[in-house]
C-alpha cells in the first residue's frame, strides 16, 4: 500500500509529524510545554509547506523529475510555501493591528464597543515566517526520504 500510493503517504505523514512536531521545537526553544501548538495553524515547522514539499519530492521520485506531474507538484508547493510566508503572515498581522485599535479606540473614548463584529474571536496567527516555511520544507523532504527507504 505505501508504495502504491507514496505521494499522499508521505505528504500526509509529513504534515502530521510537522504538527506533532510543533510543542517539541517550543519547548527546545521557550522551555515550556504547549501541547495547543498541535492543532494549530502557524509555528515552525509550517504543516502546509512540509506536506507540499514531501508530495513534490514524493511525485518527482516516482514519476520522475522530469515528468509534467512533478512539474505542477512543484509549482503547487511553491505556491503554498509563498502563500504561508507572505499572504497568511500579513493576513495575521492585519489581525493583530486590528485588534490593538480596537483596545486603543475603547481606552480613548471611554467605551466599550459592543457590536458582534467587534467581539468576533479571531485567531492571533494564521501563517509563517520563512524560518517556519523554510523549516517546513525540510521536515517535509526528510520524511518524503524516510518513507521512500522504508516503502
Amino acid at each position: 500500500m505505501l508504495s502504491y500510493m507514496y505521494p499522499f503517504w508521505a505528504a500526509l505523514t509529513a504534515m502530521i509529524s510537522a504538527q506533532f512536531a510543533k510543542p517539541f521545537y517550543h519547548w527546545l526553544l521557550k522551555h515550556e510545554w504547549k501541547w495547543a501548538l498541535m492543532k494549530a495553524s502557524g509555528g515552525f515547522p509550517s504543516s502546509h509547506s512540509a506536506a507540499v514539499s514531501a508530495l513534490a519530492l514524493a511525485v518527482g521520485i516516482q514519476e520522475n523529475f522530469s515528468s509534467t506531474i512533478f512539474a505542477v507538484t512543484l509549482t503547487f508547493a511553491m505556491i503554498i510555501c509563498y502563500d504561508a510566508a507572505n499572504v497568511r503572515y500579513y493576513a495575521g498581522q492585519n489581525i493583530k493591528i486590528t485588534r490593538q485599535l480596537i483596545e486603543d479606540i475603547q481606552e480613548l473614548t471611554k467605551t466599550k464597543l459592543t457590536d458582534p463584529i467587534y467581539l468576533t474571536k479571531i485567531k492571533n496567527v494564521l501563517g509563517h515566517t520563512w524560518v517556519e516555511v523554510i523549516g517546513g520544507v525540510i521536515h517535509g523532504l526528510v520524511i518524503a526520504g524516510i518513507l521512500f527507504y522504508l516503502k
